[in-house]
């Protein structure tokens, strides 16, 4: 299957309106296949004379082009092509293989015995193929694949879809895979059937399974891939949706720290201002690091923040109805381990289920002497298994005391010779600090483990939340 030569174009789309259509897409094809070398200029007037469109057409291309890193527009006259990173392409590839999976396990509900829609996009997509029609098949592919997602009802996904453009993406980058749509828009059929049945696992695999066939396709074809700035906007989204300062809790001193292993992380954490004064405090670390367990983490945060802001009598059933919610919509490999406490300021009670997670250390100094309590793990992590029941601990804390939450890319940290620096060593370090703020606290732990790995590569995503009572409250 081959597309049309331009000089063809007008012949083919007439009598049917989609000269401009069929034109436009020869640009996306040409901009995305190598025809133009980075760092070549573009004349915004030429492209338009030779592709025989308009000047606003043009700019509009050049444009969605620019969202995905192909060109750089220099005023409105001028287009600079850009060079892209194959690595790029394939991480951003990843992101989508995941959302779309953790999309179709999650829009099973809603879409069972009401997937019309979809078939009638996969229809389109067929008679698009049929007539050489590419940017046609790219606006229904566009379609299926939103659709699933929106009928997962989970904003996340669609929020990092529309981040990382992959509705221009897919425009981009459909031209190399033209001799092989036959094979890649039938593999649409059994997602329906699957949909259609509500088996959301079955059409979740498949979904992935799509994509990353897509994927291997188009780097069989050599296809430069997607630029560094869509990633830095996937790692800009994930920022923002960590606490941007630490919170103002009455009686208590907060310090956070966080570093992912990568560009983009799986670790978690969160301050939540409930009602009665109350405050959710958050950290979990979900299986795997980069960008898959971040999607996962980013829904888990989402979760958590709609159901533990509204009124709820049962920490257990708050974080049994998580577990049902991560169970179902994540990949089968992903499971998250997680801290959730509700601290009241008034009584410095803590109320806290430990779904799986490292222990966090309370200490406590009395006459010299420092005691540590380990609020250790009372049920599976979250997402593991589908019915698990999560206990309710309470844990009276005093002045003067310090809770120290952390993730395994703390005590898992190794040096060269491959040994964990260690729960043991943490709970020394932290029993012999004397009298410090929660900010030294952590920097005397970070450096420790510095020194520990001796300058060797971080390996796993790092965590830390000190949080010291106040003597006067």
């Amino acid at each position: 299957m081959t597309l049309h030569r331009r000089e063809d174009t007008q012949a083919l789309a007439a009598g049917d309106g989609h000269s401009n259509r069929v034109a436009r897409f020869q640009l996306f094809r040409d901009l995305s296949g190598g025809r133009y070398r980075p760092g070549e200029s573009l004349r915004l007037s030429n492209i338009a004379t030779e592709y025989q469109l308009d000047g606003n057409t043009v700019l509009s291309v050049l444009t969605d082009l620019q969202e995905v890193g192909m060109v750089t527009l220099s005023g409105e006259h001028l287009a600079i092509v850009r060079s892209t990173d194959p690595k790029e392409m394939h991480e951003a590839y990843e992101i989508r293989a995941a959302l779309e999976e953790m999309g179709g396990r999650a829009a099973a509900r809603a879409l069972k015995g009401s997937t019309g829609k979809l078939q009638h996009e996969l229809d389109a997509m067929r008679l698009a193929v049929q007539n050489l029609d590419l940017d046609a098949y790219a606006e229904h592919d566009v379609k299926f694949h939103r659709k699933i997602l929106q009928a997962s009802e989970n904003d996340v996904l669609l929020r990092v879809w529309d981040s990382l453009h992959f509705d221009i993406r897919v425009r981009a980058a459909i031209a190399k895979v033209t001799r092989n749509l036959p094979v890649v828009v039938e593999e649409h059929q059994p997602i329906i059937d699957h949909l259609e049945r509500g088996q959301g696992k079955e059409a979740g695999l498949l979904l992935r399974d799509h994509v990353q066939t897509f994927l291997q396709l188009v780097k069989n074809s050599e296809r430069r891939s997607v630029s560094r700035r869509d990633l830095e906007v996937a790692r800009d989204v994930q920022n923002a949706s960590f606490p941007q300062q630490n919170p103002t809790i009455p009686g208590l001193s907060v310090q956070s720290f966080y570093k992912p292993a990568q560009s983009i992380g799986g670790d978690y954490y969160d301050f939540l201002p409930l009602q009665d004064g109350r405050w959710g405090i958050a950290i979990g670390d979900v299986s795997g690091k980069g960008i898959s367990a971040a999607l996962v983490m980013a829904s888990l945060q989402a979760s958590l923040r709609m159901r533990a802001l509204h009124p709820q009598a049962d920490l257990s059933t708050l974080i049994g109805d998580i577990n049902q919610l991560v169970y179902k919509s994540s990949p089968v490999h992903f499971y998250i381990s997680l801290f959730y406490a509700e601290y009241q300021p008034a009584t410095r009670t803590l109320r806290y289920v430990n779904a799986g997670h490292n222990p966090p250390f309370v200490l406590r100094r009395s006459s010299g002497w420092c005691d540590v309590f380990q609020l250790k793990p009372g049920g599976t992590p979250v997402g593991a298994l589908e019915d698990t029941q999560y206990p309710v601990m309470t844990f009276q804390l005093e002045a003067d005391d310090v809770l120290v939450a952390y993730t395994d890319g703390i005590t898992e940290a190794e040096n060269a010779d491959g040994q964990m620096w260690g729960q043991q060593q943490l709970e020394r370090l932290l029993c012999f600090r004397g009298r410090k703020t929660p900010r030294e606290i952590i920097q005397r732990i970070l450096d420790q483990v510095s020194t520990f790995t001796e300058g060797a590569s971080q390996k796993d995503d790092m965590t830390l939340l000190v949080m010291q009572m106040e003597e006067n409250t």
